[in-house]
């Protein structure tokens, strides 16, 4: 087992696989991916293939937070939708070999874009088809029938953003190390510019950009869309507006937004265009309130930052050299918020 790989015991986990898992046989290595930080995630490696385990953290969690039972419960609704996701093997306990609640899913082939700008791309064309693919598998999601699915009781809807806002601020509230005055006056913008509830509910991501999600290898096709720890029956723009968020923060940083890149130039469709076709695809004349959907998207990051940090600090990231320059992140994060509201003023 590789050193990275935690206090995952093999010796002890092979047999409770095998007991649970059809056709599991002959583990052999365990390998932490790099990538994520809130749920630690591993390649295994046995004799009849090769899957993909992903556990709650160690130590102290804040409440409501790493429910990986909420990912499996999702993923294996969704098999067989337009949707796109990994087949579904094993859900465990809390009581495990590893000592945490883990879920076990396929392992696909395929790539993964860690840069918004495609650099690894075969050209303009090519990047455009993933953008477009990317966009049609989030109309797809705000399309599915959560009542057919069984994901009626997924989350409370209705005021979305309402409860969403006071759920982050006590968690940012509860991850604090210092005063940012610019996160302050986000969160007071926020809720002082509240929309009125206009009754769109869908099930919705929640992390939803270019590197949680996996294309074919030789086509600009989605085969997966992952990671849905923060998914919920909730707003669609919430999803369309974080995204759309992610592309403001600067390329050059550790976020690998589309900030300062020449879309056009690239053959990236402009922030404008990619929100039409969203709206034209789920038959929407047009978006009201963009400025606080951004908004609240750009506080929302930050609070999730915050927590990295937070738990870089008390000894519990997945990740916990990069965890730490998440501090520095949510001040940046905030500042461009505040950028984003002294422009809408």
């Amino acid at each position: 087992m590789s050193g990275d790989a935690g206090a995952i015991d093999q010796a002890a986990l092979a047999p409770y696989l095998e007991a649970h898992i059809p056709d599991f046989t002959g583990l052999f290595a365990i390998e932490k991916f790099k990538s994520g930080q809130s749920n630690p995630t591993y390649l295994l490696t046995a004799a009849s293939g090769r899957y993909v385990l992903r556990a709650k953290p160690p130590g102290q969690l804040l409440k409501s937070a790493h429910q990986v039972d909420r990912e499996f419960r999702v993923m294996q609704a969704l098999a067989g939708t337009a949707v796109p996701v990994p087949r579904m093997l094993h859900l465990s306990g809390d009581g495990t070999p590893i000592g945490r609640m883990f879920y076990v899913m396929e392992y696909l082939d395929g790539r993964i874009f860690w840069d918004p700008s495609l650099p690894d791309a075969s050209g303009n064309e090519e990047r455009a088809a993933i953008y477009d693919a990317m966009n049609a598998t989030l109309a797809a999601l705000h399309d599915v029938d959560v009542d057919a699915l069984g994901l009626s009781d997924f989350g409370r809807p209705g005021s979305y953003f309402e409860r969403q806002l006071s759920r982050w601020t006590s968690q940012y509230r509860a991850s604090e190390t210092e005063t940012i005055a610019d996160m302050d006056r986000l969160i007071a913008w926020l809720e002082t510019h509240m929309p009125a509830d206009d009754g769109r509910v869908s099930l919705v991501h929640g992390d939803y950009r270019l590197d949680n999600m996996m294309f074919a290898p030789d086509a600009p096709k989605v085969i997966a869309l992952l990671d849905w720890e923060l998914s919920t029956l909730g707003h669609p723009f919430a999803d369309l507006a974080y995204q759309c968020m992610q592309w403001r923060l600067p390329h050059a940083s550790g976020f690998r937004g589309l900030g300062g890149v020449d879309r056009a130039a690239a053959g990236l469709p402009s922030e404008e265009a990619y929100v039409t076709v969203y709206c034209r695809r789920r038959g929407i004349e047009a978006i009201d309130n963009w400025t606080f959907f951004l908004a609240f998207a750009f506080f929302r990051l930050a609070a999730i930052c915050q927590g990295v940090y937070r738990r870089a600090l008390d000894g519990n990231a997945s990740n916990p050299e990069k965890a730490k320059t998440y501090g520095q992140a949510v001040e940046l994060i905030a500042m461009l918020a505040a950028e984003l509201l002294d422009r809408k003023n």
